[in-house]
């Protein structure tokens, strides 16, 4: 079914939006989870859970990419199943690596005028991952929004660990040169 024809779905309050999202994306949503979670049984929970929320935000909301709209419920979903289940101990997961690598370029310590600059924010972001070759933009949004492991992005590459860590820490620094240049305080 076309993506189109499950968000009319929602629209008209058929569950069947809810089978036709899980037959098509519930893989894509569980591989976003699991790799945030590492956790089967929370992975699962997150997924159901997308579907509730997609219900719940259709209508007003008619996205026009549902698998980019699922898979943000997800990933946002599974980050905060992690932070809860983790808010005390830290540890050498995978998504803690991942928050730090970034945490130098993106501060979670916001005043309401930087909430206000997001959108703004997002606009750089995506001129800036624009200006990178393919392979680079794909590498970084492989790990930073889909949370995969480096050796899995080496193996999808075929390319070394190091050379995926290497290329990650120059785009990385490139980023922040550029959020700097744009007037962002680092």
């Amino acid at each position: 079914m076309k993506d189109e024809e499950i968000v009319k779905l929602y629209w008209v309050r058929d569950e069947q939006a809810i089978s036709e999202s899980s037959a098509k994306y519930g893989s894509y949503c569980m591989t976003i989870a699991w790799n945030i979670l590492s956790d089967d049984e929370d992975a699962k929970e997150c997924v159901n859970d997308t579907w509730l929320h997609a219900w719940n935000s259709m209508p007003p909301q008619k996205p026009s990419l549902l698998s980019s709209f699922l898979g943000k419920i997800t990933r946002n979903l599974s980050i905060n199943r992690y932070k809860e289940k983790h808010r005390v101990k830290r540890g050498g997961n995978n998504i803690d690596l991942i928050l730090e690598e970034l945490e130098d370029v993106v501060s979670g310590n916001e005043s309401p005028e930087e909430t206000i600059l997001k959108s703004e924010l997002k606009k750089e972001m995506d001129n800036f991952l624009s200006s990178l070759p393919d392979i680079q933009k794909f590498m970084f949004i492989r790990r930073y929004w889909y949370a995969d492991s480096i050796s899995d992005i080496a193996s999808r590459f075929a390319t070394t660990n190091n050379n995926v860590s290497v290329t990650l820490s120059r785009i990385r620094k490139e980023l922040r040169s550029h959020l700097r240049g744009r007037g962002y305080i680092i």
